[in-house]
């Protein structure tokens, strides 16, 4: 068995999956899986993959279901102890970071790193917790194509749902922390980077994600929801407490502590 499988998903996005490939091919370490899913492309995707083939050790080019229903067939195929999805257009940060990060995939369900976004010219660095709230995944998610998954885990909480257009892997995450106990690790260093022109990232798709996000969160943790938004709420009253000016004064008076 491989330590690691990659996953690439790809539909009719050929220049990123280029860079995609390119990244993977030429790490320093080379002995894992590599897998590819694409989704019957007309732009070339197709030629390119066939063309890369001795990289590969399964690859598709059919129609499928969109993206999650992609991401299940790679999964069915991998045969790696853990999954990282490395989808078309991201790419490895350098070209050692398979060679350093094989090392941390020990005895965690779930081992993630920091993620390189990029915007047009620019970049940011994503920092994730070291722990995992519940408030975390309310707002944010752990990044996947920066978090190795033990493939056994598929089997405990299941695989994607294939009914989200957009938040099936957050709610795999989400899942996998809080309902299943699983353990996971951080690691303090960057292992992909990711181009904010995929699906999740467009505007048109915040109500969606929002629109998802809640189903799930209504359906499966409606408990920590409704604790959750007494938190913020709490929260939002104490920080508009600090900047009265009243409570400033009364500060300053030695009236009440400062807080």
């Amino acid at each position: 068995m491989p330590k690691i499988t990659i996953i690439t998903i790809n539909y009719n996005n050929l220049i990123g999956l280029k860079r995609t490939v390119e990244s993977v091919i030429h790490q320093t370490w080379q002995e894992f899986e590599y897998v590819v899913i694409d989704g019957g492309s007309t732009d070339g995707s197709a030629e390119y993959i066939e063309s890369q083939s001795t990289h590969f050790d399964y690859w598709v080019s059919e129609p499928d279901k969109g993206i999650y229903n992609a991401m299940n067939k790679g999964i069915a195929k991998a045969t790696g102890e853990y999954l990282l999805f490395l989808n078309s257009g991201d790419h490895l940060y350098s070209d050692v970071v398979l060679e350093e990060a094989r090392k941390f995939l020990v005895e965690r369900d779930l081992v993630y790193f920091d993620l390189n976004f990029v915007d047009k010219a620019n970049s940011k660095i994503g920092i994730y917790p070291e722990k995992l709230s519940f408030s975390h995944f309310i707002y944010d998610t752990l990044p996947h194509p920066a978090t190795f998954i033990k493939s056994s885990l598929f089997s405990v909480v299941g695989l994607y749902d294939e009914s989200l257009q957009i938040v099936s892997d957050w709610k795999f995450f989400i899942l996998a922390v809080f309902k299943n106990n699983c353990r996971y690790l951080k690691v303090d260093a960057i292992l992909s980077t990711y181009y904010l022109d995929g699906i999740s990232s467009k505007a048109i798709n915040k109500v969606i994600i929002e629109k998802e996000r809640q189903k799930v969160l209504n359906a499966d943790f409606q408990g920590y929801v409704e604790d959750s938004n007494e938190l913020l709420a709490l929260r939002t009253t104490v920080c508009n407490l600090r900047k009265s000016k009243k409570i400033g004064l009364l500060v300053k008076l030695g009236l009440i502590h400062k807080f």
